[in-house]
């Protein structure tokens, strides 16, 4: 039997494209960003999600992660970004030549602080892993380069192509990528994977978040009042509160109208916790 939730709005403002939720904590912070809108946002997060601060950028931020230290490490339109806690900003690499189509889009930490971050709108989409000052390919034949996420072991690498639906799994680091399931209502966006090991992924144009087993079979959904939910990550002093982000981009006026609370960030009870954010370490 497959269980369902139903998600709360928490926040009183929405984004164009709300991405990447991200709990610090260190600090007892959430971070998310504004792809569009080309920002960073840092949230407390007690009942509601109350917004504290926001970081500007010129072009678009595809995803943020965050050091032991507090640093930010952010994925600008095409190159990695270091914002140090006193605000000042370090450039730390580019991973998309500027006569190249497309952008960054999501990213996330591995569990040995090494920072992955994938590309959309050009011809062939790229998956790389920032170490050692550089840029190591991990794909190269993506469609979208979506969510990311690691087995509670570690050893078990998800990752999500969009347009073709596929939410991939390989051994890692250096395993063989297979298909895990196929998304057929909707397209697979962000996700995240709980410390049962059981993947939390949000489907873009499906107005939910699906439950997986390691294996790919449907467990639960949890069913969220705006159509483009595109990322989950649990948050919170346990570890046991779902915070959802999502979108107004690409909605008609009569979407907007159906769907009001689109662009804000939700949050649900699922019954289970998730896993300790990884660091970014910068040494590696």
């Amino acid at each position: 039997m497959i269980t369902r939730y139903a998600a709360q709005v928490a926040t009183g403002t929405g984004h164009l494209l709300g991405e990447g939720p991200v709990w610090d904590a260190a600090r007892r912070r959430l971070l998310w960003v504004d792809i569009v809108a080309g920002e960073v946002h840092e949230g407390r997060l007690d009942g509601r999600i109350e917004p504290v601060r926001t970081w500007s950028f010129d072009r678009s931020v595809g995803a943020v992660a965050v050091a032991e230290s507090g640093d930010l490490l952010v994925a600008e339109e095409r190159t990695l970004t270091r914002v140090h806690t006193d605000g000042s900003r370090t450039h730390l690499a580019r991973v998309l030549p500027d006569e190249a189509p497309g952008r960054l889009n999501d990213g996330a930490v591995d569990p040995s602080g090494r920072f992955l971050v994938g590309s959309l709108g050009g011809d062939r989409e790229v998956l790389v892993r920032f170490e050692n000052g550089g840029c190591t390919t991990i794909d190269d034949d993506l469609t979208l380069s979506n969510g990311l996420a690691w087995s509670p072991s570690g050893d078990r690498f998800y990752s999500v192509d969009t347009l073709s639906r596929h939410v991939y799994v390989r051994d890692y680091p250096t395993g063989a990528r297979s298909v895990l399931f196929t998304v057929t209502d909707g397209h697979p966006d962000g996700l995240c994977v709980d410390a049962a090991g059981n993947l939390w992924l949000a489907v873009w144009g499906g107005g939910r978040v699906e439950c997986r087993s390691p294996a790919g079979e449907l467990l639960a959904v949890v069913e969220v009042d705006a159509p483009h939910t595109s990322s989950a990550a649990f948050a919170g002093p346990d570890l046991d509160v779902l915070v959802i982000t999502t979108a107004t981009e690409d909605l008609s006026p009569a979407d907007l109208a159906r769907h009001p609370l689109s662009g804000r960030l939700f949050t649900a009870r699922v019954g289970v916790a998730g896993l300790p954010t990884p660091y970014w370490n910068p040494r590696l």
